[in-house]
């Protein structure tokens, strides 16, 4: 059995903050998206249409939060975590 193995060009390093806000935003933008609009109108017909359409708002206003907010939480997380 000889199985290739697909393999993909990781992202520089360098990216990472942008690579953890997109990913942040993205998961947390869905969830909370799901959230809203079932406590707004409930889990009726055209839910996951109205989630889809919340979600193409939230994810750009989140991710943007994410890359404002990281650098203060990391300096809270600094101030109040031991190092050792």
């Amino acid at each position: 059995m000889n199985q290739t193995r697909t393999t993909f060009r990781k992202i520089p390093k360098q990216f990472t903050p942008y690579v953890f806000a997109f990913f942040m935003a993205g998961i947390m933008a869905f969830l909370m998206s799901m959230v809203i609009v079932a406590a707004n109108s409930g889990l009726q017909a055209g839910y996951v249409a109205r989630v889809i359409h919340a979600y193409t708002l939230a994810m750009p206003v989140a991710f943007c939060c994410v890359l404002i907010v990281r650098p203060i939480v990391m300096h809270l997380v600094n101030q109040l975590v031991e190092t050792h």
